[in-house]
């Protein structure tokens, strides 16, 4: 019997390793756990509800106006004398670039447990965009023994690094999770939920959340959020859930005063998809929601100045806007007004998966810690 843990601290990670601990579970061969370190507490614990996921260890680790050194240096020990020190593990799950899964490597690769890592491979190639996300991911390439990355071409950017040996093209977790979600979401409770949006209009949803985007860039977004709202009154709803980070929450609702723009609460992820699947199309600077929103046939714009997403791109189900107001406004008015530009945008190819990523990480893992 070998024993893993799953460790995780966001929403985002939680969702992509939901499908994994589901399967890993129903596996007799392997004892899981689950640790989180709940860098997102409130968001983080919906997910853990909706996809009914027990946790093992709970490290409730954040607290106010936490610095990325403080929070680094407290989950290395925190991970390592709370979970790692209590049981022998023969393998750790870490998924993506958060600063937990830098230090839950870390913690692990000091205590000589090999390190698997979800959605390997993403590559801005700026070390500072995005912050601290790009360097998180590149130092836990260093620390992994099994590399299960997206797509091909984050493939190939761990072989152009000098990594030669576990590297499996999978396709993203987050898709297994959406399709496992879709069945689980129930629509008839959501329509009452939120009575007051006009689903008879076209629905932008909008995610903005991310530190590169605070300060100026926001204000820049939120700019042309308002120039949309104004531009389209009377055909379009603008919906954005805000983030509860201080540094957007305020802004916005001092910035986003329309009547055709709702701030909403924080969504569930069960809301998240469903609001997704509802929507016209996406303004986003999530990575997640690039590779979810192909597979609703949803086009995407992405208010990054870079993306390690960079298959969608090229795919054609997203378009890079960074927080550039002019070209904000001018593509969601494309998409908008154009509706062959828009079909062709809705009807390409998720270049992220099929919704079995996960069969194929146990699949390898079976084969190399199974007699």
């Amino acid at each position: 019997m070998k024993k893993i843990l799953f460790l995780f601290g966001t929403r985002p990670e939680a969702i992509k390793m939901a499908p994994l601990i589901r399967l890993f579970s129903q596996t007799s061969q392997f004892t899981v756990r689950v640790g989180i370190t709940a860098q997102h507490r409130e968001m983080l614990d919906q997910v853990l509800d909706f996809f009914e996921i027990t946790t093992d260890y709970d490290l409730n680790v954040m607290v106010p106006n936490q610095t990325l050194h403080g929070l680094t240096a407290t989950l290395i020990a925190r991970i390592t004398e709370d979970i790692l020190l209590k049981e022998k593990f023969d393998l750790v799950f870490v998924q993506g670039d958060t600063t937990t899964v830098l230090a839950a490597s870390l913690a692990a690769f000091y205590q000589k447990i090999q390190i698997a890592h979800i959605e390997a491979g993403l590559r801005s190639h700026d070390m500072h965009s995005p912050f601290p996300e790009e360097m998180n991911r590149a130092l836990t390439t260093k620390l992994a023994s099994f590399h299960f990355c997206p797509t091909e071409h984050a493939k190939q950017n761990l072989l152009q690094e000098g990594v030669t040996k576990n590297i499996y093209v999978t396709g993203n977790t987050v898709i297994d999770a959406l399709l496992l979600g879709i069945k689980k979401v129930d629509t008839t409770a959501l329509l009452k939920d939120f009575s007051t949006i006009d689903f008879s209009k076209k629905i932008i949803l909008v995610t903005c959340h991310r530190r590169e985007n605070f300060g100026a860039p926001f204000a820049a977004i939120c700019k042309a959020l308002v120039a949309i709202a104004d531009k389209y009154k009377d055909s379009v709803e603008i919906l954005y859930p805000v983030h509860p980070n201080p540094n957007v929450k305020a802004a916005a609702h001092e910035l986003l005063v329309r009547d055709n723009i709702k701030l909403l609460k924080p969504l569930g992820y069960n809301e998240l998809i469903w609001m997704m699947d509802k929507s016209s199309f996406i303004l986003t600077d999530s990575g997640g929601i690039q590779e979810e929103a192909p597979s609703l046939g949803k086009p995407i714009l992405v208010m990054r100045e870079v993306t390690e997403r960079t298959e969608g791109v090229a795919a054609g189900t997203a378009i890079l806007v960074g927080a550039d107001t002019e070209k904000i406004i001018n593509e969601a008015s494309a998409l908008l007004d154009d509706a062959n530009h828009y079909n062709s945008i809705a009807a390409a190819t998720n270049p992220y998966g099929d919704g079995k990523a996960s069969e194929k990480v146990v699949k390898v893992i079976k084969q190399h810690l199974l007699p």
